[in-house]
């Protein structure tokens, strides 16, 4: 495990009240296209690192419909599942199969009221890549989540940077309702925040560093701390993120 360095909000005060939040943001590569795949090690891992960080919310790319339901199972979590289709259609898990679809996910120990998720405007692949976003009970958190496009062709690099724009438009608006915080393989190294949100990264990872992204909402989660989990049987480590949560001004 690896940690990053521990950055303060600018202007913040050493010590902040609020309660404990925290996102643990996961790329399985799950589908059984490509070669990254080790099959059912990987939920296994993600079974027992989900059981000792105990985040709050878990952001899932690369997955399985069926995975993530048993890990949700396994780990007393509720789960959101956005399926990605793949040369237009829904794209069946295999390696082996009955695993249910592809797609992306997000898991809450809240009760979650509501989703939506949608696709980006810009596409370069067979790949559709969308958004995730719940909305939870409690302290009512949205926590999102995503998976950009590669950016290994012009065609490509001119798609994630519209989607990247497309996703700090669609941040802006959460920030605005509450507590907003957002989690995903973003597959570059800029980041895709609006004004009002922070950025941490996996930047030291050991595979692939640099391009999972945690946002979070400046004005409701301070104190923000990145720790990079090492991960052996998928191609990219975690990175689990912790916060303080702090309460509306109106309650």
């Amino acid at each position: 495990m690896t940690e990053t360095t521990a950055a303060s909000v600018a202007g913040e005060s050493a010590t902040v009240r609020g309660t404990p939040y925290s996102v643990l943001q996961m790329n399985l590569c799950l589908s059984g296209l490509a070669g990254c795949q080790r099959y059912p090690r990987v939920v296994r891992e993600t079974i027992r690192v989900i059981r000792t960080r105990k985040p709050n919310a878990v952001t899932f790319n690369e997955v399985c419909k069926r995975d993530v339901a048993r890990i949700a199972d396994r780990t007393g979590y509720r789960a959101r599942f956005a399926t990605v289709l793949y040369r237009g259609r829904p794209l069946p898990c295999r390696s082996p199969r009955g695993r249910g679809v592809f797609g992306n996910a997000v898991l809450t120990k809240a009760t979650i009221t509501g989703s939506v998720d949608r696709r980006y405007r810009a596409q370069a692949d067979q790949e559709k890549r969308r958004w995730l976003c719940v909305t939870t009970a409690g302290r009512r958190v949205t926590v999102c989540t995503t998976h950009l496009s590669p950016r290994g062709s012009a065609r490509a690099r001119a798609a994630n940077r519209r989607q990247c724009a497309e996703l700090a438009d669609v941040l802006a608006a959460r920030v605005r309702r509450g507590p907003t915080i957002a989690a995903g393989d973003i597959n570059r190294h800029g980041n895709c925040t609006p004004a009002g949100m922070w950025t941490r990264t996996d930047d030291r990872a050991a595979q692939k560093p640099g391009i999972q992204h945690v946002y979070g909402s400046r004005r409701h989660l301070r104190r923000p701390v990145a720790r990079v989990v090492r991960a052996r049987f998928t191609d990219h480590d975690f990175l689990h993120v912790r916060a303080r949560l702090l309460r509306p001004a109106n309650r």
